[in-house]
């Protein structure tokens, strides 16, 4: 399994140099978030199955592997196509501003770093695929409930903000319809409990495996990421300089990542 987690880090490493290289060439940013989520998913698919042959697929390892498709099929073509036609990404744009001349070699070596933080998304896949007990129980159950539920409530969150963006009525205000209501990033909430639905599942409450608890480092790694690198403080950075009145208001009111009932106006 060591051969197969270096084998995989080394190809989020080149998938990723191969969206530097196309964001530099085109001058847009938009595909490399796509590119990781089907990189990542791909990965983590790999490890879900290895080292075994198709025939020799067990049900924990498909359900698994059939989870990083779902994951990362959704996402990266909501991304994907999102992008098309699209100017450059925001929250890129604004971080190669700030880079200057230096911008190049920067964003390769952020998006190198973004490459490694899924390293831990593709051990936690492995490690819920390959648990002790072949069979599936009531754990896996709950961790796939938790993946259904993150990955249906990412779905409806893009899809509302999909819709807010398409009515020109709404250009330069702030989104506050369904669960953006109830948080600033719903989506990256949603995401989160995908990844903490997969540790669920590799977690062994007996103690006969104590490695399988490494799979938390998922949801950890997803919470850092969204919360504090590269997800929302970049989008927040632009938006209170886009729309500074409308966005100060709903900070004050609506939670970053966690969901709660929103304040009064």
């Amino acid at each position: 399994m060591i051969v197969c987690l270096v084998v995989l880090a080394l190809f989020l490493s080149f998938a990723m140099a191969a969206a530097w290289g196309w964001a530099i060439r085109s001058g847009k940013s938009g595909l490399i978030d796509a590119t990781w989520s089907l990189a990542v998913g791909a990965a983590c698919f790999i490890a879900a199955i290895w080292p075994m042959s198709a025939s020799d697929v067990g049900a924990r390892q498909f359900l698994v592997a059939v989870m990083a498709l779902a994951w990362s099929a959704r996402l990266g073509s909501y991304i994907f196509r999102r992008s098309l036609g699209a100017e450059d990404d925001p929250r890129y744009a604004d971080l190669k501003k700030g880079w200057g001349s230096d911008a190049p070699r920067r964003l390769f070596l952020f998006l190198q770093a973004q490459a490694f933080a899924g390293w831990p998304l593709v051990g936690a896949a492995m490690l819920a695929a390959h648990a002790r007990s072949p069979n599936l129980g009531w754990l896996d159950a709950l961790g796939a409930s938790v993946f259904a539920i993150g990955l249906g409530g990412e779905a409806l969150a893009d899809r509302q903000m999909g819709r807010f963006r398409a009515n020109s009525g709404n250009r330069g205000r702030i989104c506050e319809v369904g669960l953006w209501a109830y948080s600033r990033h719903p989506n990256y909430f949603f995401e989160w409990m995908c990844w903490l639905g997969v540790a669920v599942m590799a977690a062994d409450l007996s103690g006969g495996r104590p490695w399988g608890w490494l799979a938390f480092a998922a949801p950890a790694t997803m919470y850092w990421l969204l919360a504090h690198v590269s997800g929302a403080p970049p989008l927040e950075a632009h938006l209170a300089r886009s729309r500074p009145e409308a966005f100060a208001d709903y900070r004050a009111r609506v939670p970053m990542f966690w969901p709660r009932l929103p304040a009064r106006r």
